[in-house]
């Protein structure tokens, strides 16, 4: 059981959670590129991972600031979240759906880390670490885009994924 005393307790906790969540992303988007079909899906997948290095980078970073160690810790929300998107990953079936699958799977991931840097970069504002919250907003910057990137996507192979359930439907 944790133990907060003040808010910087629970924003070290957060960033910890956080730290966790990225090192699971990171690899779950390698396994998401393999399993994507539509090129430009693989293409926004293998981006994001590059990016998300990048993410775990800058969260240790956050944490060697407020003096401790680049320790995560399980993410329990990822945990579920990525073996959501592992079930997708396997599924069979047209090609076009299951990438739009894929998407929905990555979006919900997307939107818990937003979720999650925003409460941090909160409370780390409310302490006044400014070092901190440009880290933390850098970091969901990126993940705004990758969303905003995944809708786009999702527009193309979301009309393939209802056009292959209407050739279904017809045969």
């Amino acid at each position: 059981m944790s133990t907060y005393r003040t808010l910087q307790d629970l924003l070290i906790d957060e960033l910890r959670d956080i730290l966790g969540a990225e090192r699971m992303a990171e690899k779950a988007l390698g396994r998401l590129a393999t399993a994507a079909t539509d090129p430009g899906l693989k293409e926004a997948f293998v981006k994001h991972r590059a990016e998300t290095e990048q993410q775990i980078a800058r969260v240790g970073k956050a944490l060697e600031a407020l003096g401790k160690a680049a320790r995560g810790k399980e993410c329990k929300a990822m945990v579920g979240l990525v073996e959501e998107g592992e079930e997708m990953m396997e599924a069979e079936g047209d090609a076009h759906v299951r990438d739009a699958g894929l998407i929905g799977a990555a979006q919900r991931v997307e939107h818990y880390e937003i979720a999650a840097y925003g409460c941090a970069i909160a409370h780390a504002q409310q302490l006044g670490l400014t070092e901190v919250v440009a880290l933390l907003e850098e970091s969901v910057v990126e993940e705004e885009q990758a969303d905003r990137t995944l809708s786009k996507l999702a527009t193309a192979i979301n009309a393939a994924a209802a056009q292959a359930g209407a050739e279904e439907s017809d045969a």
